[in-house]
């Protein structure tokens, strides 16, 4: 074996995006123990950065030591127990890995299920929820990768409440690239990953709990089935102040990333993040359009940090995704499910979300469709 050495790329697909220089030196600084007084405190400023750019005062607010799939196993594993019943809400991939968690925690899934590319319905939402007084949570995707679709956080949440539920959303791609207001939308559960909007590595989860969502944890009657994800443990090691119980040892360079991340994000404000990717996928938006690219979802609906379009007629998919990888050194996404073949997925997330990526990436697509 030989060191690695992998070829720079411009990262534009569905994540992971492209990780801020600041960030990857940040993770190449000396590692210090897991316990050290001065990671401890590093810790403490990571959990109030994560409280800001969520907009909660949430105290049970911590970054999982794991990827945004495991910031979902933690909320639906210390939330849903067996014969829970769970309306689940499905537009996309990862509405059905909702879907998957419930029914593998002995819950029963009730499904709420619109077209891919298009947003939860909100009276679809309202027939399940009559039809299933019994339901005690609705799990729903704020920011739907497979398709960029958005849905709206607050018409669902407060639906939700309304019928006794609580709430758990993905906000995996959302967080950082587009307005999430976990305590004004009253989100009682809500995760995400490092690797999207907040131009870090892949590897960390943050993940947010509510009140309601801690006092449905706190009355379970069967244990939490994972002992790793169990909040229980987990909170006694991301407790406030000095004295930490130990319980893993945590990826300590990588959160040094995160933290990097955060000093960033605040410098820049986050509602500022929110309108430079709005921004930028105007400038993205504009250009595709220009030489006949539509976009899947409608305006309304349309994430700005990951646009789903479709694939011009008579174009090889996989042959225009190789050249543009091996010739520009540029990544964009392919279709998922349904969409498989028909859609390209391309990111505008975190420090990918720049002017100079969009100029490369429309002049490069420019370049290899004309030469079909």
């Amino acid at each position: 074996m030989q060191s690695f050495n992998p070829p720079v790329r411009t990262l534009m697909g569905p994540g992971p995006s492209d990780v801020h220089p600041r960030i990857l030196s940040a993770m190449a600084r000396p590692t210090i123990g897991h316990l050290d007084p001065a990671f401890v405190s590093m810790m403490d400023e990571t959990k109030e950065g994560l409280k800001t750019i969520f907009k909660t005062r949430n105290k049970l607010t911590l970054p999982v030591s794991a990827p945004g799939s495991a910031g979902m196993e933690t909320c639906f594993s210390n939330l849903v127990e067996p014969d829970d019943k769970v309306i689940v809400c499905i537009n996309g991939v990862f509405g059905m890995r909702m879907k998957e968690n419930v029914t593998r925690l002995g819950g029963k899934a009730i499904i709420v299920e619109d077209n891919w590319g298009e947003a939860v319905s909100a009276n679809k939402l309202e027939e399940a929820l009559k039809n299933n007084p019994d339901a005690s949570i609705v799990a729903f995707v704020h920011a739907e990768t497979s398709t960029g679709a958005q849905s709206d956080a607050k018409t669902l949440c407060k639906l939700a409440h309304q019928y006794d539920c609580i709430t758990i959303v993905d906000a995996v791609t959302s967080l950082g690239g587009t307005e999430l207001r976990v305590d004004e939308w009253e989100i009682d559960a809500i995760y995400s990953g490092t690797q999207k909007c907040l131009s870090a590595m892949p590897g960390i989860s943050p993940i947010s709990f509510g009140e309601r969502a801690i006092k449905k944890l706190s009355i379970r009657k069967t244990p939490v089935s994972s002992w790793f994800l169990d909040l229980n443990l987990v909170m006694e090691y991301w407790s406030e102040g000095a004295k930490r119980t130990y319980h893993h040892t945590a990826p300590v360079n990588t959160l040094y990333g995160l933290h990097e991340s955060l000093v960033m994000i605040l410098k820049e404000g986050i509602e500022n993040s929110w309108t430079r990717h709005q921004k930028n996928h105007e400038l993205l938006r504009d250009g595709l359009e220009a030489m006949g690219i539509n976009f899947l979802v409608n305006k309304k609906d349309r994430l700005p940090q990951l646009n789903s379009v479709f694939i011009p007629e008579g174009v090889d998919d996989v042959q225009i995704r190789a050249t543009l990888l091996n010739d520009y050194n540029l990544e964009i996404g392919a279709g998922l499910g349904v969409y498989a073949g028909k859609i390209w997925r391309i990111g505008l997330m975190g420090y990918a979300s720049r002017k100079e990526n969009i100029i490369l990436c429309l002049s490069a697509l420019k370049e290899i469709l004309a030469s079909k």
